[in-house]
């Protein structure tokens, strides 16, 4: 069965509509209107191999922040959506990615429950058009509507952008180790309450 999710959302200050599928090859449309984000969620795609969609017109005439924020909430529920009942999938995994100077951590259970503890800091306020506080409103959302406990951190770094670039690449890394299917499970729910 196709992993895939559809996520239209349509408020006074954004229209978004998302397509993610978790079986995909890293192909990749995005146009948020913000370079660096759309650069982050390609990175994303590649490094786990998921196929995405995504289009945003957002009210950027005021900030980057709500076609941010709102992409991750669409990016979020498609997680959740696409992974379904989540029957015989890993569930939990972590990766280590660097880029550069920089070294990102990231692990998650896709366990249902909502949780995250993101340790990130920034030299710069912004990258490219991206506020880089917003990296963690982007991880924040994810893990919400994603329903799933995702710790981040930011091991060490000088430069922003491999920052920034090394946490979406690790959460795309320990994403797609999670989300895969266990043989040895069969359809079983990994987990001992029998559901997720």
């Amino acid at each position: 069965m196709a992993r895939i999710a559809t996520i239209e959302r349509n408020t006074r200050e954004t229209q978004i509509k998302l397509m993610l599928n978790l079986d995909g090859s890293g192909k990749v449309a995005i146009n948020t209107g913000i370079g660096m984000y759309n650069h982050m969620l390609e990175s994303f795609a590649r490094h786990g191999q998921f196929d995405l969609e995504v289009t945003c017109n957002g009210d950027l005439h005021i900030d980057d922040h709500h076609s941010v924020e709102d992409v991750a909430i669409c990016l979020g529920m498609a997680i959740d959506q696409a992974l379904g009942d989540k029957a015989g999938i890993t569930r939990t995994a972590h990766a280590y990615v660097p880029m550069d100077e920089a070294l990102a951590f990231v692990a998650l259970d896709l366990s249902g429950r909502a949780f995250h503890v993101l340790n990130f800091s920034w030299t710069n306020p912004s990258i490219g058009g991206l506020t880089c506080d917003l990296v963690e409103h982007v991880f924040e959302s994810i893990a919400i509507h994603g329903r799933m406990n995702l710790h981040a951190k930011l091991e060490y770094g000088r430069n922003d952008h491999h920052k920034a670039e090394a946490l979406f690449k690790a959460l795309a890394r320990a994403l797609d180790s999670a989300a895969k299917h266990d043989p040895r499970l069969g359809d079983a729910i990994p987990s001992t309450k029998g559901v997720i």
